[in-house]
């Protein structure tokens, strides 16, 4: 293994192993499920792709949700599988800007229309026009990026939610007060975490002169404009 290899491994796994912590502190309870709830890994998980190739933040996160599956007895419900889904296609929309992301929340709202019960509150899903709006902003600005990502995870975990559990239309039209509360804190969250964690890699790159040239640093938040060495 290379000395590069090896950094890169070591790097990953302090990166996940921050990321398994966070999944054990609860945010908030998922309305319509009682054992499920968000946690602090829901402000984490999406910056991995900014910081890594967007397969690389894939792959890490999937590997910190089945660390933490495995400590939790391997459930295998369907809902509890199907929560993997929406945090990764929130690290796909904060990695890189591909006009490709958009199709998932494209389909989110045709499949959510689709159900009787979706229909019933087909305004709903006009959150997930949120994602598409935000993609028009200049990649530089991480609060519209965190608000595409949280919201893109929204639309995933709702169909999965509708078709799943069959929640009522009466349920939908009821979140609907409660959605930009939840999503505009976790976006105010994911950025935070972004910016937080981007400055002090950087303040370790300029402290300790290690060279990590497979991170990506915004140089915007980093110490001494740094760009490449951690």
């Amino acid at each position: 293994m290379t000395k590069l290899l090896t950094k890169k491994v070591i790097f990953l796994a302090v990166f996940a192993a921050l990321g398994f912590a966070a999944m054990q502190v609860p945010f908030s309870q998922i309305i319509g499920a009682e054992k499920l709830k968000f946690s602090l890994f829901d402000f984490y998980g999406p910056i991995a792709g900014a910081f890594f190739s967007s397969v690389t933040g894939l792959v890490t996160v999937l590997l910190m949700q089945l660390a933490n599956w495995a400590v939790n007895g391997f459930k295998l419900d369907l809902i509890t599988i199907l929560r993997f889904l929406p945090m990764l296609t929130a690290v796909l929309y904060f990695a890189r800007k591909t006009k490709w992301i958009l199709l998932v929340p494209g389909i989110a709202m045709l499949m959510f229309w689709a159900h009787p019960e979706g229909r019933g509150a087909w305004y709903y899903a006009l959150y997930w026009t949120i994602p598409f709006l935000a993609y028009l902003a200049p990649s530089k600005y991480i609060f519209a990026k965190a608000l595409g990502a949280t919201f893109t995870a929204h639309c995933v975990g709702s169909v999965a939610f509708l078709y799943v559990m069959g929640l009522q239309s009466a349920v939908w039209v009821g979140l609907i007060p409660v959605v930009w509360k939840e999503r505009g804190l976790m976006a105010i969250g994911i950025t935070v975490t972004f910016i937080i964690f981007n400055f002090l890699m950087s303040v370790l790159a300029q402290k300790t002169k290690i060279q990590l040239p497979f991170i990506k640093l915004n140089p915007k938040y980093s110490l001494g404009q740094n760009k490449t060495t951690l």
